[in-house]
């Protein structure tokens, strides 16, 4: 009997760590005045966090905020970083009150519907660009400084997004959904802020994760090679 009631105690504590899990991805729409239905997806790692907002019919860019986050037990403190079109509120904090019920999340006054939790997400997590390769050297570079390119990835959405956290200079975006099979790292363009055109495409490189970082190679948008070292950023 003692075992049994161990075991249910054990069980329930999964069930309720598993039901507060907000990681991962989570979409919701709203309509437009005109017609539009504009798409919402927020990316949640351990300790941050981006939102992209696009319409969600052709993937035209209209705006993206994220930063880094702190839990509570009924809600989440967000620190902003980056916002296309409020600068102002880059480096201010925003409480907000969310609950998972049913599978969903509550947030504010918004509710969002899972896209995934994190899984399979072999990249999954906020990482910020440490490196290029050239000549065959591996050049690093600062990852402290106010000035990033940060991607973060759940289990099954990325998003990549540069910025100045100094200057409060937002400098372009994109994202859409990711695979990463047999070691090739595949992205599949939902949005992207400099160029409408690219949404729809595809791009395929080589990744491995070594030493902790996260070797990237292959063809940019522009077919030239490339060779990126992503480092991941701290998860308190």
């Amino acid at each position: 009997m003692r075992k049994f009631i161990t075991y249910l105690l054990a069980f329930m504590a999964i069930s309720i760590l598993q039901a507060q899990n907000q990681k991962g991805a989570w979409t919701t729409t709203v309509s437009a005045d005109d017609g539009r239905i504009i798409e919402h997806v927020l990316i949640l790692t351990e300790n941050h966090f981006s939102e992209a907002i696009f319409e969600k019919e052709n993937g035209k860019f209209i705006r993206t905020k994220g930063g880094s986050y702190s839990t509570s037990d009924d809600s989440l403190t967000f620190l902003f970083e980056f916002d296309s079109n409020a600068p102002e509120v880059i480096g201010e904090s925003k409480i907000e009150a969310f609950k998972i019920r049913n599978g969903a999340l509550e947030l504010g006054n918004s509710n969002w519907t899972r896209i995934d939790d994190g899984s399979p997400g072999d990249l999954n997590g906020a990482w910020l660009i440490s490196g290029r390769k050239r000549d065959g050297e591996i050049v690093k570079r600062d990852t402290s400084g106010p000035r990033k390119t940060m991607k973060i990835l759940s289990g099954t959405r990325f998003q990549w997004i540069a910025y100045n956290t100094e200057t409060k200079q937002f400098m372009g975006t994109g994202g859409g959904t990711y695979t990463t099979i047999d070691g090739k790292y595949t992205e599949n363009i939902g949005f992207f802020s400099r160029d409408d055109s690219r949404v729809g495409a595809s791009l395929q490189f080589n990744y491995e994760v070594k030493d902790g970082d996260w070797h990237h190679s292959g063809s940019s948008s522009k077919g030239k090679p490339i060779y990126e070292v992503w480092s991941q950023r701290a998860e308190k």
